[in-house]
């Protein structure tokens, strides 16, 4: 009975929205891990636990967590966010009073929309003094999911997602340099994004926001260094997406970065990481509460968010990082299910560490992320490809100033000293180029004057240690005599970057003195 009216009500949420689309803002904030939603199951609810009653106590607390929201929502209030207590560097929500906003007026042309976006807001935060000459600025950008809060400040003292590389004396120095952190064109935490409020409307973009593309949040990123009198970065640096972007923000407009920082990225997604996120946008696609990206005036698919994220987790970290963590492991029982004799009875749901591991991942970010940002946002990442025909095919050039210095037919950068892919005893040349390799090379000719470092992790298998060998390769096959390239070891997979400070923070804080 319980469930039929819950399932009720949400159609009935439904309905009204598509009834009437909604003037108010997303501003769903994450909720407690005790409120989730009920998923549909043939199983009657029963406090039994026998075989012929089931339980489900993972499907209850998705029904919690639904019955939950629709209270709040009913009362047009959000539920009261909570402490994180989990292992993972917090992306919390900022609150908005800690970041500053440049709006720009003016129409952004965008990659993929022959329509430009007719205004836009970018959210930043700051660290350190700006030279007087303002000539000590470092652009760091953000991975997929991150706001603009890479570190704390006066105004907002909780860490960052990048705490411990920011400061005095640590790899991003703020005795020496002038940090900028943005919230990517699309986001949800200051940026404009698909929650954001059409002018031509007045009610959410949601999914008639045009697609973007990791250039033009570049684009956008620029915009604010010309409004904030910044014609040329120290450097620009980036990890996972903003490793896409350092290496696109170098490519538009090589005569203003001074160094490129590219981590755990890439020059051109691979098939396995498309792969990955698509699947991700499947299962939040699937929920019924996104409603083709229109749920602003009811239910957020939180369910399908929390599916995503524990897909995505799966790709951040490495199997033995999973083994030497959690290994085969069972949560504890408590003494009312423990089993007076015999083995422990498995259960369908969570019975591995790792399995309530993935709960908690997914729990924590369900809510506090808008749904249709993570659908764009990866979706840029898959078509990022610098690739010369890739580039010329979206028409996209270098900035005017520049364009003089790479003719349209300069020769085949792989024909040119292939001895240049020869870094060390680790990285050998390849003895099978991929087919890309010398289109690479030819389309990221225009980093060739900028020196560059690159920072692989051999463990990590949603952005592949082959593909940061790519990279490097690719530059000094397009002419770069100035490329660092480290591969560092560890368990952390994808995360290194967030978590080996003594390996990445170094090899930064190196390069960039």
């Amino acid at each position: 009975m319980a469930l039929n009216i819950a399932r009720t009500a949400a159609q009935s949420s439904i309905a009204r929205a598509r009834a009437r689309p909604s003037t108010i803002i997303y501003a769903v904030t994450r909720a407690s891990s005790s409120t989730p939603r009920r998923a549909a199951t043939n199983c009657p609810p029963s406090s039994s636990t026998s075989p012929n009653h089931p339980h489900f106590p993972c499907v209850d607390a998705h029904a919690a967590r639904e019955s939950r929201l629709m209270a709040a929502f009913s009362q047009q209030t959000a539920p009261a966010p909570q402490d994180e207590t989990g292992p993972e560097v917090p992306y919390a929500r900022p609150n908005p009073k800690s970041y500053n906003v440049y709006h720009h007026p003016h129409p952004l042309p965008l990659t993929y929309s022959p329509e430009p976006l007719p205004s836009f807001d970018i959210a930043y935060e700051t660290w350190g003094t700006l030279s007087p000459a303002k000539d000590n600025v470092i652009l760091l950008h953000t991975g997929l999911s991150a706001s603009s809060h890479a570190a704390s400040t006066p105004t907002n003292p909780a860490d960052g997602w990048w705490e411990k590389f920011i400061g005095p004396g640590k790899a991003l120095d703020t005795d020496q340099f002038f940090i900028i952190c943005t919230n990517v064109l699309g986001g949800c935490y200051g940026s404009t994004g698909p929650s954001s409020i059409e002018p031509a409307t007045g009610k959410p973009w949601a999914t008639r926001f045009p697609v973007i593309s990791v250039f033009d949040m570049v684009r956008a990123q620029f915009c604010l260094l010309d409004h904030l009198g910044v014609h040329k970065l120290y450097a620009s640096v980036g990890c996972s997406m903003g490793a896409m972007q350092s290496l696109a923000a170098g490519w538009l407009h090589p005569e203003r970065v001074g160094k490129l920082v590219s981590i755990s990225g890439t020059a051109r997604s691979s098939p396995s990481s498309v792969a990955m996120r698509f699947a991700q946008r499947s299962v939040l696609m699937a929920d019924p509460n996104w409603n083709n990206g229109f749920y602003y005036d009811g239910l957020p698919p939180h369910t399908g968010m929390k599916l995503a994220r524990q897909i995505a987790t799966i790709t951040y970290r490495s199997g033995p990082e999973w083994d030497q963590r959690f290994g085969r492991q069972m949560r504890p029982l408590p003494e009312s299910e423990a089993p007076s004799n015999g083995p422990r009875p498995p259960a369908l749901c969570p019975d591995f560490l790792i399995e309530t591991y993935l709960d908690h991942q997914g729990e924590s970010f369900c809510l506090k992320y808008d749904a249709n940002s993570l659908i764009y946002i990866s979706k840029a990442m898959d078509l990022f490809d610098m690739t010369d025909s890739a580039l010329k095919s979206l028409q996209l050039r270098p900035s005017k100033r520049h364009t003089s210095t790479y003719p349209e037919h300069h020769p085949n950068p792989g024909t040119q000293q292939p001895h240049k892919t020869s870094h060390s005893k680790s990285h050998p040349p390849p003895v099978n180029p991929p087919p890309h390799l010398s289109d690479l090379a030819k389309g990221m000719a225009p980093l060739a004057h900028i020196p560059t470092l690159v920072l692989g992790v051999q463990s990590d298998i949603l952005f592949t240690v082959e593909q940061q060998r790519e990279v490097a390769d690719a530059l000094r096959m397009g002419g770069n005599e100035n490329v660092s390239y480290y591969e560092l070891g560890g368990v952390w997979g994808h995360d290194t970057f967030l978590i080996d400070v003594l390996n990445v923070g170094g090899a930064i804080r190196g390069f960039l003195s």
